[in-house]
C-alpha cells in the first residue's frame, strides 16, 4: 500500500472512531430522561393502599374552573411525612411531603392539589415477589389529587403554610388543564435520585419523580403562566440520593425475565427485591438488614428500577443520603 493509501486508510479509521464515539454517547443520555405515556392505565387489583388515596378529593387531579378575572392566592405547603399518624418524627430526618394550596378572593374558597404516591412510599420504592410471577411486581404508580380546603394546622403545625404569589383566574384555569394532563402521562413514581458522588458539579444518572418534583413543575408552569412567585424563607425540599458509579442497562421484564440464559440475572434480582419485601416480622427484618447491607455496601450492588426497565449500580459511599437542600422558586 502507498504511503498516500495508508494515510487515508489511517484517516478513514480515525474517522469511524470518532463516529462510534459520538454515537455511543449519543445513545446514553444523563439523567435519563422519565418516560410518560400516552394515557395512565387501570392499576391493578393486586395493589393495595393502607391508606387510601385521595379520600376527600378527586383522584383524577379535575379540578372546578375559575372565573377569568378572579385573583388566586398561590401558597407553599410542606408538612412531614405521615404528620397525621407520627407527627414531626419523619420532620426530625427532614423526610417532608410538599403540595400547592389556592385561594378564591372572589368566592373564599380554599383549594389544595398535590402528587403521590397511590399505594404508599414503600410499593413504589420496592415490588412485590410473588411466588406465582417470576418477574418482580410493581404498584408504583403515583397522580395527583384535588380538594376542596387547605388544613392550616397540618401543614402549619409542623411544616410551612406561605402565600407566595398571586394569579388571575385564568392563569389558574391554564394551570388546571395542564395538571391533567401532566396526571394522565406521568404515571409512576420515582424516590431515588442517583448521583455519581455528593459534590455540586456530580453526575445526576436518574431524578427522582415525586411529590417535590410535581410541586417544581407546577411552579414552573405557573411562572411561563406569567405568575409572579417569592418566597421570604428558603425553599428546601427533600431528596433521597443513591450513589454509584455509571449505571449498566440491563433490560425489561420480558428480556430478563423471559430469557433462560439470563436466569442468573433474573434470580438476583429476585434476591436483591425479596430483602425489601413488605409485611416482615421483626426477626425477618433484622435479617433483611443484614442482608441489604451486604448487598449495597460490602457487594456495592443496587437494582434500580426505572421507565419500567432495570439498571444495576455499581455503589459508592456514602450509599445513601437523605437531604434537605434548597431549590430557589423560578
Amino acid at each position: 500500500m502507498s504511503h498516500t493509501g495508508s494515510v487515508l486508510c489511517l484517516n478513514l479509521l480515525l474517522f469511524l472512531h470518532v463516529v462510534a464515539h459520538f454515537r455511543n454517547n449519543a445513545q446514553q443520555q444523563w439523567p435519563v430522561p422519565y418516560r410518560r405515556v400516552d394515557s395512565r392505565p387501570a392499576a391493578d387489583y393486586f395493589c393495595e393502599a393502607l391508606f387510601p388515596f385521595c379520600p376527600t378529593g378527586d383522584g383524577d387531579g379535575r379540578i372546578p374552573s375559575m372565573r377569568d378575572g378572579d385573583v388566586i392566592s398561590v401558597y407553599r405547603l410542606q408538612t412531614p411525612v405521615w404528620e397525621f399518624k407520627y407527627g414531626d418524627l419523619l420532620g426530625k430526618l427532614h423526610i417532608m411531603h410538599d403540595a400547592i394550596g389556592f385561594s378564591s378572593s372572589e368566592t373564599g374558597s380554599n383549594f389544595t392539589v398535590e402528587w403521590y404516591e397511590l399505594f404508599q412510599l414503600g410499593n413504589c420504592t420496592f415490588p412485590h415477589i410473588r411466588p406465582e410471577e417470576y418477574a418482580p411486581f410493581w404498584c408504583n404508580q403515583g397522580a395527583a389529587c384535588f380538594f376542596g380546603g387547605i388544613e392550616d394546622l397540618h401543614w402549619s403545625q409542623n411544616g410551612t403554610l406561605e402565600k407566595i404569589g398571586e394569579i388571575t383566574g385564568n392563569q389558574f384555569n391554564d394551570m388546571a388543564q395542564w395538571v391533567q394532563d401532566d396526571n394522565e402521562t406521568g404515571i409512576y413514581y420515582e424516590t431515588w435520585t442517583v448521583r455519581s458522588d455528593p459534590s455540586p458539579n456530580a453526575t445526576v444518572w436518574f431524578e427522582s419523580y415525586d411529590c417535590s418534583q410535581f410541586v417544581h413543575r407546577t411552579y414552573r408552569k405557573l411562572t411561563e403562566l406569567g405568575a409572579k412567585l417569592s418566597s421570604k424563607s428558603q425553599t428546601n425540599y427533600t431528596k433521597i440520593y443513591l450513589f454509584s458509579g455509571e449505571p449498566t442497562y440491563l433490560g425489561n421484564d420480558s428480556s430478563i425475565f423471559g430469557q433462560p440464559a439470563l436466569k442468573n440475572l433474573a434470580g438476583d434480582i429476585r434476591t436483591f427485591y425479596h430483602t425489601f419485601r413488605p409485611h416482615q416480622t421483626f426477626v425477618d427484618f433484622a435479617v433483611s438488614l443484614l442482608e441489604a447491607y451486604e448487598k449495597v455496601v460490602l457487594e456495592k450492588s443496587f437494582y434500580l428500577y426505572y421507565n419500567f426497565e432495570y439498571w444495576h449500580l455499581p455503589m459508592k459511599p456514602p450509599y445513601i443520603q437523605i437531604s434537605y437542600e434548597e431549590v430557589p422558586l423560578p
